[in-house]
């Protein structure tokens, strides 16, 4: 019967979220509400971008009306303090939702940003979520209380800037947030605690509609649109939230070793990519909140490779990650710091050869180019 429920609250979600997609075609496209076109952006003609706004409305009617249909009829037992850290959550995400909002149709500085952020951070600790333990990750197992909450409130900022950032590309961000709660989602089934697993698959199921006519609308038919900040933030949020929920451990579990690991391995290729664009960014002595083409899909993508070959490969390398740390963790090495080791080893590893094929392309480009001035002149 729980399971039906998860279900239904899926199908409805989709399709609710597929309604206000279509209604943000024509409200966006009637007022002129457009992403710019600039040096930096990929695409070309008139595209809105107010497709974040579907997100939250569709998460939070939908989860409340299931939840309170299911504690009507005592198919769940609702854990109060758990849905007190709900309720805070759906605060940080309208915080997050009008911030965006604002941002997407006027545009604000990157402070105001930040602080909101800050602030919906914050809202988890009021609520009794913070991370209290590192479960043996660079040997540190329990947290006090004031480290745990610091910790706690920077990793979310981090995480929501993280899908903030990694989002200049059709899918990525919302491919990555389906990814992260469809396997967050399972993980927490597992362990039946059943408010997180109906948040997150109403989230897959709201953002299904916008991932297909983002990635596969056609911009003549007037059938595309972005997410804007309104979306990544509140994603961002999303995911973290799950993630830190997640890490909180289940004293059911007869195997909690490598929770910690397991569940940050959904957000791990935005936050390697942040950190690698972060570390650039200092090294060249360049802004910090300023969009530039350092991250992975501006990589992948000077390389020629395709714009969808480019999402589906990250996305991939994601769920690689996930697989990995999953089976190395519970299977073969009980020890998450060496694990995290090999992921950035990988990581890093891959990027490097990445960067020799592309200087060894660029001096082929370079050599074909003189060549074929040599030809002209004779």
């Amino acid at each position: 019967m729980k399971l039906l429920f998860v279900f239904i609250a899926f199908v409805l979600s989709f399709f609710i979220g597929q309604s206000i997609v279509l209604k943000l075609y024509m409200f966006s496209y009637r007022r002129r509400l457009f992403d710019p076109v600039d040096g930096r952006k990929t695409h070309e003609g008139h595209i809105p971008r107010l497709g974040g706004m579907a997100f939250l409305p569709t998460q939070c009617s939908i989860f409340i009306l299931v939840v309170v249909i299911l504690r009507h009829f005592e198919f769940i037992y609702v854990d109060y303090q758990l849905l007190s850290q709900f309720l805070l959550l759906i605060l940080g995400l309208g915080l997050l939702f009008i911030t965006g909002l604002v941002d997407d149709l006027v545009s604000i500085y990157y402070k105001w940003k930040f602080a909101a952020q800050f602030v919906a951070a914050l809202l988890l600790p009021i609520s009794g979520l913070w991370i209290s333990h590192l479960d043996g990750l660079l040997g540190i197992t329990v947290l006090p209380d004031w480290l745990g909450i610091l910790l706690t409130i920077f990793v979310i900022v981090l995480i929501i800037n993280a899908f903030n950032l990694i989002d200049g590309l059709d899918g990525l961000c919302s491919g990555l947030t389906l990814l992260a709660c469809t396997v967050l989602g399972a993980l927490f089934f597992r362990h039946d605690s059943w408010l997180p697993v109906i948040f997150a698959f109403i989230t897959v199921g709201a953002l299904a509609p916008f991932f297909y006519y983002n990635v596969y609308g056609k911009t003549k038919r007037k059938r595309r649109i972005f997410m804007g900040d309104t979306g990544s933030m509140t994603l961002g949020l999303t995911v973290a939230f799950l993630v830190i929920r997640y890490t909180a451990g289940d004293p059911s579990d007869p195997n909690p070793s490598g929770n910690f690991l397991v569940a940050f391995s959904v957000v791990l290729v935005p936050l390697l990519d942040v950190l690698r664009v972060i570390s650039i960014r200092i090294i060249k002595r360049k802004p910090l909140f300023l969009p530039d083409k350092y991250h992975i899909h501006h990589y992948l993508v000077s390389l020629g490779v395709s714009r969808k070959k480019t999402l589906y490969s990250i996305l991939i390398i994601a769920l690689g990650f996930i697989v990995f740390n999953m089976c190395f963790v519970r299977f073969v090495i009980n020890n998450q710091t060496l694990v995290l080791l090999l992921d950035a080893l990988f990581w890093f590893g891959g990027l490097w050869l990445f960067g020799k094929f592309r200087q060894r392309r660029h001096k082929l480009e370079v050599q074909h180019s003189l060549d074929e001035s040599e030809k002209d002149e004779d």
